[in-house]
C-alpha cells in the first residue's frame, strides 16, 4: 500500500492511497465464501452453489467494496498519524479517476480534506470589551412587581373600560352571533384600546377584529373557530358590552405572602421589595453578561482571523445531505454555519491552552439552571431542590438537549479564561440605553 500527500490551493489536500490484491483479497475471499454460504439459487441446494457462479455474480463488486474500505481505513490512520488537523469530513476526491476492478489488481482512490487554519490568538489589556451596569428604572420596577402580583390576584367586575381591561360580550355579524366572547385589551396597544375606553356595560360599538387582534390564533380564539376557518369570516362585528373586570392586585398581607412564599423567605413588604429587586439584578446581569459573551466571541473571531477551506465545505456539506439541499440554499446560510466552525476552532485552542474540562457535576448544575429558568417562564420562582434535580437528570438523558448542555458550559468555561486577559470596561447604563446597545451590538 503506497500513501501520498499533495496540499492544494483553496486550503485542501489530497490522499492518495494506492492499494494492490494483498490489501484486500483475504476480505474478499472472506465475503465471498460467506456469499456462498447463504446462496439460495434454483437448482442448487442451500450453501451449494459453485464458487465460479458466486465470483461472477459478486466478484467485482466485492472486490470494489473491499478495496475502498482498506483505502479509506488507510486514509484515516494517515491522517491520525501524520496529525492533520481538519475541517468537515474526508470526501472522494472529484480527480478520481474510474476504476477497473475487474482486470486490475491495484488501484488509486483519492481523499480530499479542508485543512483546519491554525489558530493563534494573543490577548492585552489593548483588547476591550464593555460590561453594560444596567441602571433599572421606577418603571421597570413595577413591571416586575406587576408581573409578579399578577400571577396571585383576581379579575373583579368594574362599570367602566379605563385601561386593559378584560371585556364581556355578545359578537354579531349578521353571519355569526358569539354569546360569551371575551376581548382582553391587555394585549392591545394604545390605539387599539381606543375605541373601548370610556365604554360601559350595556354599550355597543363596532369592532374589526382584524384590527383588534393582529394573531391569527387570537382571532380564531375570540371567535372560537380553528385559525382554516378565519377566511371566509366577515371581521366587522357589533359588540355588546355584558361585563367588564380589571386585574385587582393581591394585598400585601399574611396569606399573600403564605401563597407565594411557601417557604417563609419573604414575608412582609420590605423583603418583598428586595426580592423583586434581586430578581431584576439577577435579569439584568443574564442579560449584560450575554452581550459580553456576544462581544468577547466577536473579538476572538477577529484577532483569530481564520482562512476556511470554504469552498470544500459548502461541497461537503451539499454530499453529507444528499441533495436535501440545493447548493444556493447553502450558500444563504454559509456564513453563520462557517464562523460557527470558526468559534468551535477557536474554544478548543483555548481549552487545550488553559485544559479546561467539563465534569459531571458542572453539567448537572448548569441543566439546573437552564430548568430554573424554564420554571420562571412559567412563574415559578421558587423551584425545590429535588424537582431541580430531577428536570436536569430529564435534561442530560437527552442527548440533544445533554449536547446543548455541553456546548453551554463549555463556551462559558471558555470565556471566562479569556476575561482576566483582555480589559473588560464598565459602564453605566438606562434600561433604554442598554437596549440600544445591544441592538447595535448583536446586528454588527
Amino acid at each position: 500500500m503506497n500513501i501520498v500527500r499533495e496540499n492544494l490551493e483553496g486550503q485542501t489536500a489530497e490522499i492518495k492511497v494506492t492499494v494492490s490484491e494483498a490489501d484486500y483479497a483475504e476480505t474478499v475471499e472472506k465475503t465471498l465464501r460467506e456469499y456462498k454460504r447463504k446462496a439460495n439459487m434454483p437448482g442448487f441446494r442451500p450453501g451449494m452453489v459453485p464458487m465460479g457462479i458466486i465470483n461472477k455474480m459478486y466478484r467485482k463488486g466485492v472486490v470494489a467494496e473491499e478495496a475502498y474500505k482498506a483505502a479509506s481505513q488507510a486514509a484515516f490512520d494517515y491522517i491520525e498519524k501524520e496529525k492533520i488537523e481538519y475541517v468537515g469530513d474526508v470526501l472522494p476526491s472529484e480527480n478520481q479517476a474510474e476504476l477497473d476492478m475487474e482486470n486490475n489488481t491495484e488501484h488509486e482512490f483519492i481523499f480530499e480534506v479542508g485543512l483546519a487554519p491554525e489558530v493563534k490568538v494573543e490577548l492585552s489589556d489593548k483588547d476591550k470589551v464593555t460590561k453594560y451596569i444596567i441602571k433599572p428604572d421606577d418603571k421597570l420596577k413595577e413591571a416586575y412587581r406587576a408581573n409578579f402580583m399578577r400571577r396571585f390576584g383576581r379579575l373583579v367586575e368594574v362599570d367602566e373600560v379605563v385601561n386593559d381591561e378584560a371585556v364581556e360580550g355578545t359578537l354579531d355579524n349578521g353571519e355569526m352571533n358569539i354569546t360569551d366572547a371575551y376581548v382582553g385589551l391587555v394585549s392591545m396597544d394604545e390605539e387599539q384600546r381606543k375605541p373601548f375606553i370610556g365604554r360601559k356595560v350595556g354599550d355597543e360599538l363596532e369592532v374589526d377584529i382584524n384590527e383588534i387582534y393582529k394573531s391569527p390564533s387570537q382571532r380564531a380564539s375570540i371567535l372560537q373557530v380553528k385559525e382554516e376557518e378565519l377566511d371566509g369570516i366577515d371581521p366587522k362585528f357589533n359588540l355588546k358590552i355584558t361585563r367588564i373586570r380589571k386585574f385587582a392586585e393581591p394585598e400585601l398581607n399574611e396569606e399573600f405572602f403564605k401563597e407565594a412564599f411557601p417557604g417563609g423567605e419573604v414575608a412582609d413588604a420590605k423583603a418583598f421589595d428586595a426580592y423583586i429587586e434581586g430578581k431584576i439584578s439577577e435579569d439584568m446581569g443574564r442579560e449584560s453578561d450575554y452581550i459580553v459573551n456576544f462581544e468577547v466571541r466577536k473579538l476572538l473571531l477577529e484577532k483569530a482571523a481564520l482562512p476556511m477551506p470554504e469552498a470544500f465545505l459548502k461541497r461537503w456539506l451539499f454530499v453529507i445531505n444528499e441533495g436535501k439541499f440545493t447548493m444556493e440554499q447553502i450558500e444563504a446560510d454559509f456564513g453563520s454555519f462557517v464562523d460557527m466552525m470558526r468559534w468551535n476552532l477557536v474554544q478548543k485552542y483555548f481549552a487545550d491552552k488553559f485544559d479546561l474540562k467539563l465534569t459531571q457535576e458542572e453539567a448537572v448544575e448548569e441543566a439546573k439552571t437552564m430548568a430554573r429558568l424554564q420554571f420562571a417562564q412559567y412563574g415559578m420562582s421558587e423551584v425545590p431542590d429535588d424537582m431541580l434535580a430531577n428536570y436536569a437528570n430529564q435534561i442530560l438523558s437527552n442527548k440533544d438537549e445533554a449536547r446543548k448542555v455541553q456546548e453551554r458550559l463549555f463556551e462559558k468555561k471558555v470565556i471566562e479564561s479569556v476575561l482576566p486577559l483582555i480589559k473588560v470596561q464598565e459602564k453605566k447604563v438606562s434600561v433604554e440605553e442598554f437596549n440600544k446597545a445591544a441592538e447595535e451590538i448583536v446586528k454588527q
